[in-house]
């Protein structure tokens, strides 16, 4: 991923809880040497080594996981909040652009089998669950629900590297930069805000 270095972020911390809130990404490979993407919930965690892995599963009918034992090689795009920069914000004549948050997870993937399969389910429906009012348990689902397990394949991504750019309008002054925020929160768009609530956490 390009990033000019004023945007670059490689605080592990603050990368690894961006990652936990924002986990629904992008898988990429190449199957039968055509590029695949498929959009899935892609949860950080650990394995036995205390490497940092992802994990995640797809659906057998999806041939993109024909490609995992070509190829282990994967990119995973995990995208944050975005918004539109218009130049009429800045005191002085310059190009629109976009602010945004975005990581790349690059890793070596494997299909996983057995009792570990159902171990990075109940991790997945335990996560999203917490807050119901009624939540599910894996543990309680009956013999005939748990057969639909066997139309997933389940994996791990050991990551090799991580990318992560935090384009905020860094580059422009302390003047310039709180208009920014000001007008994004007039627009009372969701994304918007949400970009001005990270730029009022970005040091200055």
């Amino acid at each position: 991923m390009y990033t000019p270095d004023i945007y670059k972020k490689e605080n592990q911390e603050e990368i690894e809880k961006f990652l936990l809130e924002n986990s629904f990404g992008i898988l990429i490979n190449q199957t039968d040497g055509k590029l695949c993407a498929t959009h899935i919930p892609l949860e950080l965690d650990s394995n036995e080594d205390g490497n940092q892995i992802l994990c995640g599963h797809i659906s057998k009918e999806n041939p993109q996981w024909i490609g995992f034992t070509d190829n282990d090689q994967i990119l995973a795009v995990f995208s944050g909040p975005h918004s539109y920069i218009s130049s009429s914000w800045y005191d002085h004549e310059n190009v629109p652009t976009w602010n945004y948050i975005a990581v790349h997870v690059y890793g070596k993937i494997k299909i996983i089998e057995g009792d570990a399969v159902i171990e990075s389910l109940k991790k997945l429906v335990d996560k999203y669950e917490q807050h119901s009012k009624n939540p599910v348990r894996v543990d309680d689902l009956s013999k005939k629900t748990l057969m639909q397990t066997r139309g997933i394949v389940a994996f791990e991504i050991e990551i090799t590297e991580i990318q992560c750019t935090k384009k905020l309008s860094q580059n422009r002054d302390d003047k310039n930069y709180q208009n920014i925020i000001f007008e994004l929160e007039k627009t009372e768009d969701v994304q918007a805000i949400a970009v001005a609530n990270e730029m009022k956490k970005c040091p200055r």
